[in-house]
Parts: C-alpha cells; structure tokens; sequence
C-alpha cells in the first residue's frame, strides 16, 4: 500500500498582469495548507521560466506537495504541464490542482494525470501528422522547403559554362562565393536536371 504521508505544501500563485490581483489564489492556497507560496505578477503562462515557479521547484523536495489554485496558473501548454508533473513525480514530489480537484497523491488524481499525458502524447502527434501534410501539400504544389540552394539556375548555368572553358574549379567557386565541393554538387544537380 502506497504511503499518504506528505510532507510540505508549497503553493505557486500566478497572474498575468500587473493590474490582476493574487488575493484569491493565496487565499484559496493557505486554505489547502501550503506553509510557503510563490508567486509571479505580470507574467505569462506560457514563459517557461518564471522566478516564482522556479524557486517554488527548487524548494520542493521528495514527499512534498506543489499546489496550485488551477492548472492554467501552472502552466498554458498540456505537453508544459505534463512534463512539469512528470518531473515532480520522478522527485516523489506529489501535485494538487484545488479546482480541478487533481491530487497525485490519490489513485484517481494519478489517473487524471495519466490521461493528460495521452492527451498530451496525441496532441504531439497531431502536431506532426499536420506539419507533415502541411510539406507533403507544398511540395505538391512545386513550392521548394528547407534551405535556398547556394546557387540559382542561371549562376549554375554559368559556372558550368566557365568550368567547360577550362577555369579553374577553384576561381569559379570564389567567383559565386561557395567551397569548390559546393560548386561541383550543384552544377552536377543542375546538369541532370537539364537532362
């Protein structure tokens, strides 16, 4: 049977702006117990490093509990917000959320976590399913991805043009400001294209 000793409740307040009030939060925090509470002003949820939260993490240690009011105070991202949770879990730091009413202390909180981290896995993968059509259309439609090649068709045209001449490869590669090996691969990739 798994241990409900906890130590130390630490609380972590947020608002994003200056005018927002943290009365609310630290109020409903002391409630749930915390000794010590956090807090940032002024900050987004989605900034990753904010001096409250990460003096609240760097006090926390194994059997503690971080709470806080709701889990958009934490953090605005799922995958944030459950790579923040799994690493409390990894320190045997425990989690609550008081509105969400998710204790990772408790069989049904750890489930809540859980499917988080589904929803989270499956968002990645949408993610990338998107970006993958989204390059698969472009390509589709003759649009070139990634890096502008060194050279446009006519300077390969040119070079080419020079090297059949007898310049030297290396005077034509400073010509057109690229290394020698450079030169080569892009006027043979432009000679079976012309093909």
């Amino acid at each position: 049977m798994e241990s409900t000793v906890i130590g130390r409740k630490i609380g972590y307040a947020r608002v994003s702006t200056d005018e927002q009030n943290l009365d609310l939060q630290i109020q409903a925090l002391k409630c749930a117990g915390c000794e010590l509470i956090y807090t940032d002003s002024g900050i987004s949820g989605s900034v990753r490093a904010r001096p409250g939260l990460d003096k609240a993490l760097r006090r926390l240690s194994a059997g503690d509990m971080l709470v806080v009011w709701r889990l958009d105070r934490l953090g605005r991202s799922l995958v944030h917000l459950v790579h923040l949770l799994e690493n409390l879990g990894n320190r045997h730091i425990r989690f609550k959320s008081i509105c969400e009413y998710i204790d990772t202390s408790s069989s049904g909180g750890r489930l809540v976590f859980h499917m988080m981290a589904a929803l989270a896995e499956f968002e990645r993968s949408l993610i990338s399913e998107r970006t993958r059509a989204g390059m698969a259309a472009a390509r589709a439609r003759g649009k070139h991805l990634g890096r502008q090649p060194s050279l446009n068709v006519d300077q390969c045209r040119e070079a080419k043009l020079l090297l059949n001449q007898g310049v030297n490869i290396r005077n034509v590669a400073d010509q057109f400001k690229v290394t020698p090996r450079t030169l080569i691969r892009l006027v043979q990739r432009f000679h079976e294209t012309c093909q």
